[in-house]
Order: structure tokens, then C-alpha cells, then sequence
């Protein structure tokens, strides 16, 4: 295995994907260990005098910082309610520090922070505190945003990619692919019949909804980098548990589709922002799908699959063509600047 600390940083290391993994379990666990930050969830969760707390932090280097569906500062917002819906928190309070460019055009910021506000409100947070940093022209590229969130768990929820067990069942939240397609393809100058939009959107809504219909809901994670492969891939191993996966119930839209073969990509490890991925007993799930499809979010949920004894600690995909395949962790950076 290559040591992540014995070499140069590079791009896959921010992928999600193995590259992440090491550095991750070689350079910042062994000197941030605790038994918090141990379950490696999303969000951190821990106890407070008035019940669970939810506690995220995440930061945007997105490329281009505008894009069809969204701009780095909806996306910042979204991104970090997004965390704290994961582990079935209702989202409250964000922090937000910019990192600006020198020469960076006053009336582009503008446009970023009132996007930052509607998302805000759209989310039903509250912006509480940041700061600003500049460097000189050339030092970053534009401006990179981090935001930071709180939220509030209700007793008798306990989410967790630990919890996935033998039988129970994959859900989708819609189409996977258009964020990291959206953005590839603007980045890239392509263009195709339909327009492909970013789904960067947030989820505290649709979860409140699931939870609603069921607090048996085990897992939950939004497949930003790395894809539904990866965050799959990271569930099985933190279940051991196998996954399989049926390819011919997992949505994609065809221009996603047409542009992935374009581009040589696999739409399995292409990012999201507006979708989530639900691990369910078997008994509750046609309860959660049926109440996600209530919503515009998850108006094209579907169970893609299930969770099953072996290979423990893998996932693989039966095809229409009575075949199966493994889907491993992401080598590399497939799309880089995603998010």
C-alpha cells in the first residue's frame, strides 16, 4: 500500500476515495483520535445537557464557483445542512469564513453571499458567525468558502454507517450524477440536447419527512465525492456487511448517461449535492419510500438494492444481463474541484 504519509500531497487525496482513506487513517487519526470523532460519520455526534448534538465542517473549492442549479455559496450552505441531515439532526446554526483572492470582483461576492442567504433560508438555518481572510492575486484561485454547523437530534434516533444489517434495503434518493456532470461539462465547454443542472439542494426537509414515516432508519449518508460507489463502498466496511446493488433500478438520466460515456466516467462515482442514500429494515421501507416521493427532493426515490451477508465489506452490482460486478472504493480523482 502506498503510505499517504511518506509522499506529496495530490489531488486524490481530497477524492474520497482510497487516497482519503489513507491519509485520513495514517496522518489525522493518529493524532486527533477520540471516541468521538472515532465513528468517522458526516456529522460528530455527542451529548449535551438537552439531548444529541450534530457538529460538521466542511470546505468549498468548487470549479467553476458558478454553475447551472447553483454557486459555491449555495452549494457551502447545502453541503453542511446536508451533514447534519445525515445523522438525523435538524439543522439550526452555520458559521461561514471566507478565503478571498486578492482582485476578486466586489459585485461576484455580492452575488455569492445573497445565494448563501436564500439557501439559508430555503434550509431553515440561521448564519451566527465568520470570518474573512484575503491573500495576494495568485495565492488561492477566486475564493474558498468553509462553513461549520449545528443541529439537534430528537430522542430515539440513532443513525450511523455502523448499522447496516443482513436484509435490509438500499434507497436513492432520485438521479444520481448531475452535480459533478453539471460542472465537468460547464468546466469543460460541453454541451448537450438538455441542459444538465446541478442538484445541489438541501435535505433536512426530505429527512424530517423519512423519519416521520420511520426512526428505524439505520444509515444515512449524501454521496458527494466519490459517488454512491464510495460512500456504498465506506458503509460496507464500517457494517461488514456486503452490499448488492441492482443496476437496472438505480436512476440516471440519459444525458447523464451520455455524458459519462463521453468523458470516460463511471456515473457510480460521480458527485452529488442534492441526493442521499438510506439504508432501511425491510419491514419500514416501503413506509420511507413512499413518504420521500411526497417531496420534491425525493420525488424519484428508488430501492437500489440490498444488504446481504457476503462478501462482507464489499459491494457489487448484478446488471441487467444476469452478470455482477465489484464496485471498490474510488483510486484516485476522477473530477477534481468538484466541490
Amino acid at each position: 500500500m502506498v503510505k499517504a504519509k511518506d509522499d506529496f500531497i495530490n489531488l486524490g487525496h481530497g477524492s474520497g476515495g482510497k487516497l482519503s482513506a489513507e491519509l485520513l487513517g495514517e496522518v489525522f487519526l493518529p493524532a486527533f483520535k477520540n471516541t468521538i470523532l472515532n465513528h468517522l460519520d458526516d456529522s460528530a455526534v455527542f451529548e449535551h445537557h438537552d439531548g444529541k448534538l450534530a457538529f460538521t465542517t466542511d470546505t468549498y473549492v468548487i470549479d467553476p464557483i458558478f454553475f447551472k442549479g447553483g454557486d459555491i455559496g449555495r452549494l457551502a450552505v447545502c453541503g453542511t445542512v446536508n451533514d447534519l441531515a445525515m445523522s438525523g439532526a435538524t439543522p439550526k446554526y452555520l458559521s461561514v469564513a471566507f478565503l478571498i483572492e486578492s482582485g476578486f470582483p466586489i459585485k461576484d461576492l455580492e452575488r455569492i453571499v445573497a445565494s448563501m442567504a436564500e439557501a439559508a433560508h430555503e434550509a431553515g438555518v440561521k448564519i451566527v458567525t465568520g470570518d474573512t481572510k484575503v491573500v495576494e492575486a495568485g495565492s488561492a484561485d477566486k475564493i474558498f468558502i468553509n462553513t461549520a454547523g449545528v443541529g439537534f437530534i430528537d430522542e430515539g434516533i440513532n443513525i450511523s454507517s455502523s448499522q447496516a444489517k443482513v436484509k435490509d434495503l438500499v434507497i436513492v434518493s432520485g438521479s444520481i450524477g448531475d452535480h459533478g456532470i453539471s460542472i465537468m461539462s460547464e468546466r469543460e465547454g460541453l454541451h448537450f440536447e438538455t441542459d444538465i443542472a446541478s442538484d445541489c439542494a438541501p435535505l433536512g426537509g426530505l429527512v424530517k419527512k423519512m423519519l416521520a414515516a420511520s426512526k428505524n432508519i439505520k444509515v444515512l449518508r449524501d454521496p458527494t465525492r466519490g459517488g454512491v460507489a464510495t460512500v456504498l463502498s465506506e458503509i460496507a466496511a464500517k457494517s461488514n456487511v456486503g452490499i448488492c446493488l441492482e443496476e437496472a433500478n438505480i436512476p440516471i438520466k440519459d444525458q447523464v448517461k451520455g455524458a459519462c460515456e463521453l468523458l470516460g466516467l463511471d456515473p457510480l462515482y460521480v458527485a452529488n449535492e442534492g441526493k442521499l442514500l438510506a439504508i432501511v429494515p425491510k419491514s419500514d421501507a416501503k413506509a420511507v419510500l413512499e413518504a420521500m416521493r411526497t417531496t420534491i427532493e425525493g420525488r424519484d426515490a428508488a430501492i437500489i438494492g440490498e444488504v446481504v451477508e457476503t462478501p462482507k465489506k464489499k459491494v457489487f452490482m448484478r446488471t441487467p444481463f444476469g452478470t455482477a460486478r465489484l464496485i471498490d472504493l474510488l483510486v484516485g480523482e476522477q473530477l477534481p474541484r468538484i466541490c
